[in-house]
């Protein structure tokens, strides 16, 4: 099968791409009031935590691609080259794209990340549609710093193309991972497919356009539109955040409605609450969701509406990105949010898995963020 050694980015390809990729936001003022070097701490920090715990391991000597911590850090991750003036893909970043790229090219061969014959049905159906679009997802936004899809994104978006539904009510949509766990597994089809979307239409080389995807993006479209008015606030914006990049998704109104739906929630001190995004969802253990504003709910809008980047909604983005600025942890560098499905400990392992994902959206949203 040959060697599945991540070569990296070359340090030219990625500082001419930080002057022009949205994904990748650089602007960045000298004088920051938040730190870029403790973001990065804690984001390797919980990382590579994840890739050895032995909870995470899985065949051939693989790991699991967390949607809290893993799928994340690989967004938010690079986004801190430009602030940190690294020229290349940090350690755990080239582990994590090592370890996806194995699986990519060992597709037919690799198991489930939860199979069938261990979790019950339909777990691998679940496990291979999210595990192909988050492969997708993370390989793509590797490339787009080089302008061009590479080899092995494209083998996972024909992985991912290959498993989408064809028929009934589900027709194009993919299978997604439900352990009644919100945000990212409980009920969560809709986000999954909304971020199958952001993955195509991030895709460089215009992929988006070539005849082969047509049917595919016709069906995906129609069933988000299809399902738009039933989801929570927390899973539109995700679809905003996709409409953004694929063409045709949403129409402008319809990106209006929901982007005046969602700053209608924003809170006094300039962030959002994920408590009151997520529609009825209350904890198994019947104790209240947390109310105040959190890092991830503030750090996703915010960057949703940087790509979006309607005038309307600067004045409401400019409050969002303040509230971020201000509320990193100065210990530890990262941003909070506690749990939705009980109550935990914020500094223990699982406790932190929502700061994880709060982070990594903070870190896109501050360093996409308009000069001030």
């Amino acid at each position: 099968m040959g060697s599945f050694t991540y070569t990296g980015i070359t340090a030219a390809a990625v500082l001419a791409a930080f002057s022009s990729a949205a994904a990748f936001g650089q602007t960045t003022p000298a004088a920051l009031d938040w730190s870029p070097v403790k973001a990065a701490a804690y984001l390797d920090q919980r990382s590579g935590w994840w890739m050895t715990w032995p909870k995470s391991a899985r065949d051939h000597g693989t790991f699991c691609i967390s949607c809290h911590t893993v799928a994340p850090f690989a967004l938010g991750r690079s986004a801190l080259r430009g602030p940190l003036g690294e020229s290349s893909a940090s350690a755990n970043e080239r582990k994590l794209l090592e370890n996806v790229v194995k699986r990519v090219r060992l597709w037919r061969e690799v198991e489930p990340f939860y199979p069938d014959q261990t979790s019950g049905l339909p777990k691998t159906s679940e496990s291979r549609g999210t595990e192909s679009i988050l492969d997708s997802l993370i390989l793509v936004w590797n490339d787009i710093p080089a302008g061009h899809l590479s080899s092995d994104a494209r083998l996972a978006l024909d992985n991912m193309w290959a498993l989408q539904l064809k028929s009934g009510d589900m027709s194009g949509s993919w299978a997604w991972l439900q352990f009644h766990n919100a945000p990212w597994e409980g009920d969560s089809q809709f986000y999954g497919t909304a971020l199958a979307a952001v993955a195509i239409g991030s895709a460089p080389g215009d992929y988006q356009s070539e005849p082969g995807t047509q049917a595919g993006i016709k069906m995906l479209r129609g069933w988000l539109v299809r399902g738009l008015d039933s989801q929570t606030p927390l899973d539109r914006v995700v679809l905003l955040w996709a409409s953004a990049k694929l063409k045709g998704l949403l129409t402008q109104p319809q990106q209006t409605a929901i982007s005046d739906e969602i700053l209608a929630r924003q809170r006094q001190d300039g962030g959002f609450s994920t408590s009151s995004l997520v529609g009825s969802w209350k904890r198994k253990d019947n104790t209240p969701l947390d109310a105040e504003s959190d890092g991830y709910a503030t750090g996703l809008v915010a960057f949703a509406l940087e790509q979006l980047d309607a005038p309307q909604n600067r004045p409401q983005l400019k409050r969002a990105l303040g509230w971020l600025r201000t509320s990193q942890d100065k210990s530890d560098g990262r941003w909070p949010a506690s749990s939705l499905n009980k109550q935990r400990e914020l500094s223990s392992d699982a406790g932190l898995f929502m700061s994880d994902a709060a982070t990594s959206y903070a870190v896109l949203a501050l360093t996409n963020a308009p000069p001030r």
